[in-house]
Formats: structure tokens, C-alpha cells, sequence
């Protein structure tokens, strides 16, 4: 029979409810199991007794749950069971390894960049020279367009080398969520701006790396385009390399893409107004213009083709209509005019589609690149409009469905599947959960989203600490072609794999998943792009909810 012992493997923190859960591979007759919580010393800091929860019928364990919450003493520890000779690995109780992991969560996003040197004064052993400038590309030959654009600069999306608006957009939005609640954080860096990337880390700084990319994505006539993409995928070779094996193109221009570059440009004036108020102008006046092509063009389709980058197809784009609408509201409710735009005649037209867009789109569990409207929400939720009340309330009624759906499960996730990019689902709920603990400070909505977060650094059933360079346990060969081309014995540190899936997708190249329950559908294997690819869109609401959570 195997015992297993899941806990959050980089620590807690000392304030926080402390649990964990024993597995038991066979179903046992006794219904409690003596533990105890044991220091560096050898002391003895607390005795508990785990008691018998349920069958977790996705992995086929029977668990117990134990409880620790009144070791509060700073310091390194370990769980140990009484009557087995099983143990837990050493854990830190602290507040640091919150702050470590927000801040190397932080960090992953410049490891990121594209059509920038990395020096080893700010990358260490992960310093890389310029690649992919892609300041003078063509357009993909589907475009049917002469001459070239510059795309320079921008994060690499996820494991490849193509860069999107449309995940980029609800990525950088995700982030700026969290710059504006919590505007005096050292790690947001109003304070403390700088224009390169030094330490402590700044994310506005980061943030506006790949707003100024957007920006040079913007077409003439304010649509803006999709992705830029290699034609065909690269293999596991460096920036470089890919430089030098194949070409690069702008590729698409859609209704989608406008609408998520409107949404995070409007956004972004909110966050760099007091920063940087030319800039923050720069981004109003380009987010007009791209909404107001998207009025004209509200069905432009996303590109097809996939040969060389993700697709990232939308067919309801009715929820980047309500992101892009609130977040404009928001900023030109004050406004009398902007360069040559009728403010007056564009509010109206805002103030009378919001309410409608409010009763269609409903806030969502967590945000993803499809389903987007949860950021209106929280721009009706953060500005004195006659719907905030009814913005938070809307997103306090959903954090308490997400709480029912946390009661009901094993392992206190709110999600019902594991899906492709699994951890970006659970960090998106743990998101939810923190903006009601932001605006009704209950303590309920904190504790959840820290469980979830928990599952995501180690509380689940393949003991996986699923942040790179995090806990012993983290994944050490990630589908992310820089970590696999560097040289670099350890992955780019601080990048969220995508976590449990039992869809495996990725069956054919045949990887080594973890067990046939559909709760071990992991594989810490590069082949593995189903359960360990890495992405943005999973970094950022992680980074997010680290950052509320200090």
C-alpha cells in the first residue's frame, strides 16, 4: 500500500490555515491518522490527528486531512506520521516564500522577451544575446499584403516563439489588475520606476515591454494584427537559432485582436497615468482608434492558419466588446475630448450598450482568452459608477459559487476537468477569490484562494510543485524551447507548466504520464506539451493572485 503526504511544498505562511492530506493507496479500516509537525531542531512544534475525508474518484486515493494552522514560528519543518514511516520533505512556515515566488513569477515575464539581449548582469545563467528583431518582417503570404512592419519586442507566448495579441492581451490585463490594487507594492514599482528591468523587479516596467509591442502592432487604419509567427513551428533550438533557420511574418488582422488590444490600452492609461502621462495618453488615443475600427469591422475573422503558432479562435467575441467598453468607459467618463474623438458621442454610445453587455455576459469563475468579461467587471467594480455596486456583488455572488465547488472536491479545487492549462484555471478562480476578499474582506474568500494556490505549489496528487525552480519537486524539463536550448541544466525559473490533463493530447509522442486516473495526467517531460507546456496566460493570474495574497 502507498502512502503519499500532499502539501504545499515551498511553505505557508505564518497567518494562513495550514493543511495538507494523506493518501492512502487502498482504502484503510481506521478512520484517523496521528501526525506531527516536527522543526530543524528536532522539536516536536504541534500533535495533531488527520482525520478521514473521502475517495477521490479521479485519482482512486483515499485521503485524510490534517491541520496545523497554530504553528505560526518562522522557521523550516516537516510532517511526519506516527504509525508509517512516511515524512514530508522540509517546508518553510513564512511569509518570504510568497514574496520569493511573486517576485520570480515577475521575473519569468522578462525571460520572456523577444528582440532584446538578456545580459548576465539581470538573466544569470539565462542570459541569452538578441534574437527574433522583428523590426522589418513581411506579412504572411495568406495576407495578400506588400512590404514590411516592425513587431519588435514583446513576451514569447508560451513554450514557442510566437508572439499574439489576443492571449498577450488578457495576459498584460491580468497583470495591470494587480498593479492597481496594489499601486505601493515594491514589485509593482510606482514608486520606484525604472526603465530597465533591475531589482527589487518592477512590473510596470515588464508590463510596458509588451504594451509598446502592442502598440507597434497597430495597422494605419487602427485595426490591429493578430500574431507574428515563424512559418513553421521551430524545433528545440535557441532565439538564435530560429533566427537564422526561418522566416518571420505578421499574420492576420481581426476583429479579436482589435478588441483585446482596445481593452488592455485602455487599461494601460489607467495604470501608467500617474507614471508616465505621456505614455498613458499614447495608449487612450491608440485603444480609441482600434475600438472604433472594431465598431466599423465587427466580424473581421481570427487567421486560420496554425501551421507555425497557436490559432486562438474566438467566435463570440460579444465579451471583448464588454471588456473593451467598460475599460473606455472608465477612462473617458471625465474626459471632454482627445485628439479628434467626440468623447460626448462615444460615451453615449458606451453608456447605453455596458447595461446590455452586463445582463448577457455574467462574470465568469476565471478569466481565460476566450471568455474575457470578467476584466468589464472589474472595471465597473473599480470606478464611482452607478453599477459598482452591482459589479462587486456580481463578482461576490460567483467567488461563493466557487467556494460550493471547493466544498464538494478532494483536493478544494473549484474546477470540474482537468483541462489543457489546468493551473491557468485554478489560478484564475484563486483570482476571483481574491478580489472578494479585496472589496468584502472576508477572510473566507483568502483562505480558498490560498488552497488553491497550495494545489498549484504542491497540494495535489502527483506531488509536483508546478512552478519552475520553486520547491525540490518542481518540473525540471518543461516544453519551453529556451530552457531546453540554453544550456542551462535548470529550466527559466518562476514559468507555471500547465499541470494535470486528462485529455493528454499529446498521447502520441508518448509520455510518461504519472498514472491512468485522469488526476494523474502529468508528465515532467519536454514531449509533453499537453501537461508541461508553459504560457503567459497561466503566468499571469498566478502572479496576480501571489501579489494580492502579500
Amino acid at each position: 500500500m502507498d502512502i503519499k503526504i500532499h502539501y504545499c511544498h515551498p511553505g505557508y505562511a505564518p497567518s494562513a490555515l495550514k493543511t495538507f492530506l494523506i493518501a492512502f493507496s487502498e482504502n484503510v479500516s481506521f478512520d484517523e491518522v496521528k501526525f506531527k509537525v516536527v522543526d530543524e531542531a528536532g522539536n516536536v512544534a504541534f500533535k495533531g490527528v488527520a482525520k478521514k475525508r473521502c475517495h477521490c474518484d479521479y485519482t482512486g486515493e483515499f485521503l485524510f486531512k490534517g491541520d496545523f494552522t497554530s504553528v505560526e514560528s518562522s522557521g523550516q519543518y516537516r510532517i511526519t506520521l506516527d504509525d508509517f514511516d512516511v515524512q514530508s520533505h522540509w517546508f518553510a512556515v513564512s511569509d518570504d516564500w510568497l514574496k520569493r515566488e511573486a517576485k520570480a513569477n515577475i521575473k519569468s515575464f522578462y525571460f520572456q522577451r523577444s528582440g532584446v539581449a538578456l545580459p548576465e548582469k539581470f538573466a544569470g545563467p539565462w542570459k541569452r544575446p538578441v534574437a527574433h528583431w522583428d523590426d522589418a518582417i513581411k506579412f504572411h503570404p495568406t495576407m495578400n499584403r506588400a512590404g514590411t512592419w516592425n513587431a519588435s519586442g514583446g513576451w514569447y507566448d508560451a513554450g514557442d516563439y510566437g508572439k499574439y495579441i489576443v492571449n498577450g492581451g488578457v495576459s498584460v490585463a491580468t497583470l495591470m489588475l494587480a498593479c492597481e490594487l496594489r499601486k505601493k507594492s515594491k514589485y509593482v514599482g510606482y514608486t520606484a520606476f525604472k526603465e530597465s528591468f533591475e531589482q527589487p523587479v518592477s512590473l510596470l516596467d515588464e508590463i510596458r515591454f509588451e504594451l509598446e509591442f502592442f502598440l507597434r502592432m497597430q495597422d494605419d487604419d487602427g485595426g490591429v494584427f493578430f500574431k507574428v509567427t515563424p512559418y513553421r513551428w521551430d524545433g528545440f533550438v535557441t532565439p538564435s537559432e530560429s533566427d537564422v533557420m526561418q522566416k518571420r511574418f505578421v499574420l492576420g488582422k481581426s476583429t479579436s485582436s482589435t478588441l483585446n488590444f482596445a481593452g488592455a490600452l485602455a487599461q494601460a492609461h489607467h495604470v501608467y497615468a500617474d507614471v508616465d502621462s505621456e505614455f498613458a495618453a499614447e495608449c487612450l488615443f491608440a485603444s480609441i482608434r482600434a475600438y472604433l475600427w472594431a465598431e466599423k469591422n465587427q466580424d473581421v475573422d481570427w487567421p486560420h492558419n496554425t501551421e507555425g503558432s497557436g490559432g486562438y479562435g474566438d467566435s463570440d467575441l460579444g465579451d471583448d466588446f464588454f471588456w473593451a467598453r467598460a475599460m473606455l468607459y472608465r477612462e473617458l467618463r471625465n474626459m471632454e475630448s482627445i485628439a479628434d474623438v467626440n468623447v460626448s458621442g462615444m460615451l453615449e454610445r458606451l453608456e447605453s450598450q455596458i447595461p446590455v453587455d452586463m445582463d448577457t455576459f455574467l462574470p465568469t469563475y476565471g478569466l481565460n482568452w476566450r471568455l474575457t468579461q470578467n476584466l468589464a467587471w472589474f472595471a465597473l467594480s473599480t470606478m464611482d459608477c452607478k453599477w459598482k455596486e452591482r459589479a462587486r456583488m456580481a463578482f461576490k455572488y460567483t467567488a461563493d459559487e466557487i467556494l460550493h465547488l471547493q466544498k464538494e472536491d478532494p483536493y478544494g479545487l473549484s474546477i470540474r476537468k482537468f483541462i489543457w492549462g489546468s493551473n491557468g484555471d485554478i489560478a484564475n478562480h484563486a483570482l476571483t477569490l481574491f478580489l472578494a476578499y479585496e472589496w468584502f474582506e472576508d477572510s473566507k474568500y483568502r483562505d480558498a484562494a490560498m488552497e488553491q494556490i497550495e494545489f498549484i505549489y504542491g497540494k495535489n496528487p502527483v506531488d509536483v510543485s508546478f512552478v519552475t525552480g520553486s520547491a525540490w519537486s518542481s518540473p525540471k524539463f518543461p516544453h519551453h524551447r529556451i530552457s531546453h536550448s540554453d544550456g542551462v541544466v535548470e529550466p527559466v525559473p518562476g514559468l507555471v507548466v500547465g499541470g494535470i490533463n486528462e485529455d493528454r493530447q499529446d498521447n502520441h509522442r508518448k509520455p510518461r504520464y504519472l498514472g491512468d486516473a485522469r488526476g494523474m495526467s502529468y508528465a515532467d517531460e519536454q514531449s509533453s506539451f499537453a501537461s508541461n507546456e508553459v504560457a503567459i496566460n497561466w503566468s499571469a493570474p498566478l502572479t496576480a493572485a501571489l501579489l494580492l495574497s502579500l
